[in-house]
């Protein structure tokens, strides 16, 4: 959808139908979650609480410009039926089984048809039927190590519009998909692949070019490692983004998948890595934090003080602290991904 620039026409379409709208993992960001009738992330078995059911259930359900791979149908396991889609890509519609329609551009298409349907808000009343509020974390006692779904909520509580998101792969896939991004906060996130280590350059790339946005990226350690060094550059050209370092002491995304001794990786002083990149030039500050304390006081200086520094926060996390959407995703994957070949 976003090469198709079809992001305004499916808005459009969005206003004349009167039906759910929701996101596929990798298209968070291009529809305002604002939208009047915006129901979340539909990615299968982990998707926002109540989405999948929606959609899963409906007569009809039209998508965008979708790619299903092994991770965005969380092993092949969506409960969609072909019959009752309509898939739009950039210069194709296909309905149910057939026909295929070429060269109809998405954008054509989409608001073509927003002046074509009936309003029926039928389903989007069944999603406020069935809705139930989400709740909040259990509160942290003083001095308990901190939890990751700790640390989003704080973070859920420091976004604003002159912010953008970036999202590693990894666990913060996850905790990234369910923050509520404020009106014109940005948001990148990187799932065909899978590349780990892509957001600490997406980091720099972003912050380069949006100088207006104050880029906040949440990155695991395995995943830092492999790009690390694009910090130093950063530094450099005077960046002050917001670099939450998740430690948790391994790929745990891996370690849900297909669990080994290769997952478990060699600790890094991090933050003293920063301050060696950092090496007296240019504006940098950095935070080791193990309690709600600590990453409040480190919080309250890269939001306030620091604010125009390139802010490096180490967050010591248990190794076995993940997202239940991580937990329910990687057994999936993994058994798909694990399955016997089919015979030819």
């Amino acid at each position: 959808m976003r090469v198709s620039k079809a992001w305004e026409a499916l808005a459009e379409l969005a206003d004349a139908c009167g039906y759910p709208v929701a996101v596929m993992p990798s298209a968070k960001g291009l529809v305002p979650v604002h939208h009047s009738r915006f129901i979340g992330t539909y990615w299968g078995a982990v998707s926002t609480p109540f989405c999948a059911e929606i959609v899963e259930s409906a007569d009809a359900y039209l998508f965008a410009g979708p790619v299903f791979n092994d991770y965005s149908s969380v092993g092949y396991s969506l409960l969609l039926k072909k019959e009752k889609a309509i898939i739009v890509q950039p210069e194709r519609v296909v309905v149910g089984h057939g026909p295929a329609f070429g060269c109809v551009l998405m954008k054509d298409f989409l608001h073509a048809l927003a002046t074509r349907l009936k309003k029926n808000t039928v389903a989007y009343e069944n999603y406020r039927r069935i809705y139930v509020p989400p709740g909040e974390p259990l509160s942290s006692e003083p001095g308990e190590p901190l939890r990751v779904n700790v640390l989003f909520k704080h973070i859920q509580a420091m976004l604003s519009g002159d912010m953008a998101v970036i999202a590693e792969t990894g666990d913060s896939w996850f905790n990234c998909q369910k923050l509520k991004l404020p009106e014109g906060c940005g948001y990148e996130f990187q799932m065909q692949y899978g590349s780990i280590g892509w957001s600490v350059g997406a980091t720099l790339g972003y912050a380069q070019a949006a100088k207006d946005k104050r880029v906040i990226a949440c990155i695991g350690d395995g995943s830092f490692q492999v790009t690390a060094q694009e910090v130093s550059t950063m530094l450099r050209w005077g960046q002050n983004s917001i670099i939450f370092l998740i430690n948790n002491g391994g790929y745990t995304i891996e370690v849900e998948i297909h669990d080994g001794p290769y997952n478990v990786i060699k600790n890094w002083n991090y933050t003293g890595l920063v301050e060696a990149f950092h090496n007296g030039e240019g504006a940098c500050y950095t935070a080791k934090v193990r309690t709600e304390e600590e990453l409040t006081e480190a919080l309250e200086a890269a939001l306030g003080p620091k604010k125009d520094c390139l802010c490096f926060i180490e967050v010591i996390v248990h190794k076995d602290d993940t997202s239940k959407a991580l937990l329910e995703w990687g057994s999936r994957v993994s058994a798909a991904n694990s399955r016997p070949p089919n015979p030819q």
